[in-house]
């Protein structure tokens, strides 16, 4: 059983993390996207929008943009040199993003893929079209922890109960726990369950990448990585690039374009992930230091940044995934993407 806990060290929570990356927990809990979703309408989630894209202009919606988004926005600029009237607009939730493309306002978003599953599950307008990052969600632990039995009875951080990131720890602990289960704590941000982890005030908890290396590059932490959820669950994408389903059909080649920049851009990082840290700087206007180089260089290890990564394998893994946890039904590969612009390629 699950209970809440309060970090003493909340005053200090932001304190190892980098300028801008201090940002709300992408692990956002299913129930809450699907209990959101619901209050859209009908007319948002229906398949009467029009694209409201023009033949040199559409709109890009991000929520609260990070690390991850930092190459779509580059994307979106590479595209205004081209003459194409690219508009980026910032939004605090996921859901305004799906309801905004479900009606047209915007034409492309890029967030956590449950919410679009859910939206497209309910008739949504909306297909999956590339991927944002890999699976960047590893476990970690104190540094004695070296199994899941290890972490039996002891306490884990959880941003939430319906949380993605927590689907994954638990669908791991089945797996791999001979013993029991650990004592879920539910802490809430990312970057408060890295403090309580870094104080020893929780044994273990899932964290992304960054979070991670920050924790590595900023104190003397020493961490296990119990389980990377990147090589564990690599059909798993978590977040995905989306976009209105009327535009892809009437704008192809501005899809395609953005798509395609994109792809290039997130080479060039994997190629020299200074690149990354240079875009970040230019975006996000954060300063690049060692931090920030080591983020880079880490996802570059990973081989995180691969727009072109979706296949319809691990789209139906993907789906297969959110419809054990209860977040959808069943839905077909054809209905939630539309992968003809990475077949391009």
């Amino acid at each position: 059983m699950s209970s809440t806990y309060t970090s003493s060290h909340s005053a200090h929570r932001n304190a190892a993390l980098p300028a801008n990356e201090a940002r709300r927990d992408r692990s956002r809990a299913p129930h809450r996207i699907s209990l959101a979703a619901a209050f859209l309408g009908a007319a948002a989630l229906t398949a009467c929008s029009a694209s409201g894209a023009t033949e040199d202009s559409f709109t890009l919606a991000l929520i609260e943009p990070d690390l991850t988004t930092v190459p779509l926005m580059a994307a979106a600029a590479e595209l205004r040199e081209d003459g194409i009237d690219v508009e980026v607009v910032e939004l605090a939730e996921p859901e305004l993003a799906i309801e905004g493309l479900a009606q047209g306002d915007y034409q492309i978003s890029a967030e956590a893929t449950s919410p679009a599953l859910i939206a497209i599950e309910r008739g949504a307008p909306i297909r999956i079209v590339a991927d944002v990052i890999g699976n960047q969600w590893a476990i970690y632990s104190q540094p004695d922890l070296t199994t899941c039995d290890s972490l039996v009875d002891r306490p884990v951080g959880i941003f939430s109960e319906g949380a993605v990131a927590t689907a994954m720890v638990r669908n791991w602990v089945a797996d791999e726990c001979t013993s029991g289960e650990p004592e879920y704590l539910v802490i809430g941000g990312s970057d408060v369950r890295a403090q309580a982890l870094l104080a020893g005030e929780i044994d273990g908890t899932a964290l992304e990448v960054a979070d991670a290396v920050t924790l590595a590059t900023t104190s003397d932490a020493d961490l296990y990585e119990l389980a990377d959820f990147g090589a564990s669950l690599p059909d798993l994408h978590p977040q995905t690039v989306y976009a209105n389903s009327d535009f892809l059909g009437d704008q192809p080649e501005l899809a395609q374009a953005f798509i395609d920049s994109l792809i290039d851009i997130h080479g060039q990082i994997n190629e020299d992930p200074e690149v990354l840290a240079s875009l970040a700087e230019e975006h996000l206007g954060v300063e690049a230091d060692e931090t920030l180089s080591a983020i880079a260089q880490e996802y570059a290890d990973r081989g995180l940044f691969d727009a072109a990564a979706l296949t319809p394998e691990n789209v139906q893994g993907t789906i297969d995934f959110f419809a054990e946890a209860g977040v959808i039904d069943d839905l077909a590969v054809e209905d939630a993407a539309d992968l003809s612009f990475l077949t391009n390629n």
